[in-house]
This record gives structure tokens, sequence and C-alpha cells, in this order.
């Protein structure tokens, strides 16, 4: 089997957050079917409705009901052993923020040409909820490669797409950003400390390119860059990553120097603009 190097962390949308007001009750089962989509595009190869109630505290026969309307309408299907996966119907409503947005279908050829003068995978992740969230990929020939499915996400403060973004924020931003929430350890190189993060993101202004070293998962590098919005905001970053004993630290350099280049180009093609000097 080919190696694979994923670092997907999916969730499932709350059904109600405890400040929010009580919903009525069309809007209730809206939140509750949406999130009954959402908790099946979390899984590999979907879920029991048991499951399903299980995960979002639904009782069965209400995430039943709301599997069954789902499924008429497209959106769901459920095989002879009582399995649930997403429908067609929910693949091209989902596709279809690929397909409309400008980002996408500008920045994959810049991923291929990335892909080929690195001999490593590129990818696209844009910042959604304080994860990356990765819309993008162009895998490597390699047979050891890293390969995430689209849609998987990934902490802000132990990726490389992630650190570039919050890098490519002014520093009171970045440091909301990372008091947003405690810093998860994922390996033995995770940045977990907050005084240690605002560091690291400031050699990564400093140098052009954020690193990932292992911070997420063993064995596997990357490099990334922002790609910024007209406002100097970043918006989405692009990245290099690939198993350590080819994508070593000696060339760390060199492949950030590319992607930021690449970055940079992607970010002027869009309207872009880097912040000021003297911004950050």
């Amino acid at each position: 089997m080919e190696p694979v190097f994923a670092f997907a962390r999916m969730g499932c949308m709350p059904v109600r957050s405890d400040d929010s007001p009580a919903p009525s009750g069309h809007a209730q089962a809206l939140s509750r079917g949406l999130a009954l989509l959402e908790s099946l595009a979390a899984t590999d190869g979907g879920a029991t409705l048991t499951a399903l109630a299980t995960s979002l505290g639904l009782p069965a026969p209400t995430a039943f009901r709301l599997l069954a309307t789902l499924e008429r309408a497209g959106f769901v299907q459920h095989d002879a052993h009582g399995v649930w996966r997403i429908g067609v119907r929910a693949f091209r409503v989902g596709s279809a923020f690929l397909e409309h947005r400008d980002l996408t279908a500008q920045a994959l050829p810049h991923l291929a040409r990335l892909m080929e003068q690195s001999g490593e995978t590129a990818n696209l992740a844009v910042p959604s909820d304080g994860e990356a969230v990765f819309i993008a990929q162009v895998q490597c020939r390699e047979l050891m490669r890293m390969s995430v499915k689209l849609g998987a996400r990934a902490p802000m403060h132990a990726s490389g797409a992630g650190k570039a973004v919050l890098a490519a924020l002014d520093p009171q931003a970045a440091a909301r950003e990372v008091a947003r929430a405690p810093l998860a350890r994922f390996t033995a190189h995770t940045i977990v400390a907050p005084e240690a993060l605002h560091a690291e993101l400031a050699a990564t202004r400093a140098r052009g390119y954020a690193v990932d070293d292992e911070e997420h998962a063993p064995g596997l590098r990357c490099v990334a860059a922002p790609i910024l919005d007209e406002h100097g905001h970043p918006w989405a970053a692009l990245s290099l990553a690939g198993p350590t004993g080819r994508l070593t630290r000696e060339r760390v350099p060199a492949l950030g120097a590319l992607v930021a280049a690449t970055a940079a180009q992607l970010t002027a093609d869009l309207g872009g603009r880097p912040p000021a000097r003297g911004a950050n």
C-alpha cells in the first residue's frame, strides 16, 4: 500500500451553541439537517444512523426523519447495510464553491508548476474558523508523498499553511487568532506555547515563508506562503509538503523561496497586494 501522509481533522457542526436563541421548528430542522450533512462529510466511508444520531446528540427517530428528507432531495443515500453517505446533489453543491472562485482556477497552474519544480506535493488552503482548509492539491509522482482529502482541516498553529496565514496578519490580529483556543499538541515538535509561536511567526515574516517541521504529522515537513487580497490580508496559502527524508532541512530555504515567489505571483494575478512596508 502506498504510504500516505494525511493531516485531516474534520469536525461536526454543532446543532446549537449554548448562547444561541432557541430556533423555530423549521430553522431547527434545517440546522440539524446541515449538521447531519457535515457529519457525513467528515467520515471516510459513511456512517450508520446510530453513529450519526449519537455524534450529534439527536434521538434516532429524529435523525432518521431528517436523513429520509435529505435522501428524497438527493443529498444523502444509504445502502442495504444501513450505511448513510453523501449523495450526488450534495457533491454538486459543495463543488460549486470551487467552481465559482477564481482563486482555485487560477491557483491550479501555479500548483502544477510548483510540483514540477520541487518534486513535492503542492497544496492550496484557505482559513476557516481558526483552521486551514485544503481546497486544491497537485500530488507529486513519488511513491511516498503527502496526500490530503479536499475539505480536510489542519490547525493554524501546527501547519505550514496556517502559520503562513497567521504571519501575514498584523501581530495584534495574529495574537487574537492564537488566543482563540489552547494550542493542541500533535507531535513532539508541535509549538504549544503562545510566546514560542509568536516568535516563530516573527521569524516567518522575516524570511517570507512558514515552515511546518513535523509539527502536525511525524515524518512530514512543509513550507508555505500566503496569498493576499487587495487589502493585503491573507485569504489563502500555497504550500509544498513531503516526507522529511526527501524534503530535508537543507532544501527548506530554496523551496521556501520558491513557494513565496509563486504565492507573490498568484497574489498579483488575483489583484492582491502585499502589506505596506512596516505594517507588521
